[in-house]
């Protein structure tokens, strides 16, 4: 059964998890918006939260990833929108979250499922623990030098294998042959 916890202005900002969509034809005009201590600007709708700010992701107490029409660099300022429905509690153990590899930047990351979804899903903990495992292996192939595979190879199977099994990096990485060359 699922739990599904109301965000409104009053309680969006604690412990959550949540995708801003980038707008470019919002303004701030009024003052009608209030202003976090790190500058951040917010403007609440009866339909979300318009947010303002030069910094995403770590936010605090939550994880605010800004999906953006152009790339985007930390330090520049962008508008995004995210509607009530959008947040997520990051302490629910609803399993919400997939991880996403991307191997030709070597990056993982977590984000929300969607409708069409077949991978492995976790709660937000969960996701995080993973992630920060994978990212750990795709970092450098130094350890993979103790494996008779190709670098490439063994690093996606091992990330298969801890997005898709409860099985421990330790008992994974022994699971292959670990003849040293």
């Amino acid at each position: 059964m699922s739990s599904i916890k109301k965000y409104n202005l009053s309680n969006f900002f604690k412990h959550t998890f949540c995708e801003f969509k980038e707008v470019n034809d919002f303004n701030f005009t009024d003052n009608k918006y209030y202003k976090s201590k790190s500058n951040s600007k917010y403007y609440y709708t009866e339909e979300g939260v318009y947010r303002k700010s030069n910094h995403w992701g770590r936010v605090a107490n939550c994880r605010w990833r800004l999906i953006t029409i152009n790339s985007y660099k930390n330090q520049k300022e962008v508008t995004g929108f995210a509607k009530w429905t959008d947040f997520i509690s990051i302490k629910s153990v609803e399993k919400q979250f997939v991880i996403k590899v991307d191997y030709t930047t070597n990056r993982a990351k977590v984000i929300l499922k969607d409708k069409e979804t077949k991978a492995s899903l976790f709660n937000y903990a969960e996701a995080q623990q993973k992630l920060k495992e994978i990212n750990k292996l795709l970092k450098n192939d130094s350890w993979t030098y103790y494996y008779n595979y190709d670098s490439i190879f063994l690093k996606s199977k091992i990330v298969e294998m801890i997005i898709n099994s409860d099985e421990s990096l330790t008992k994974i990485k022994a699971s292959f042959n670990e003849t040293l060359k």
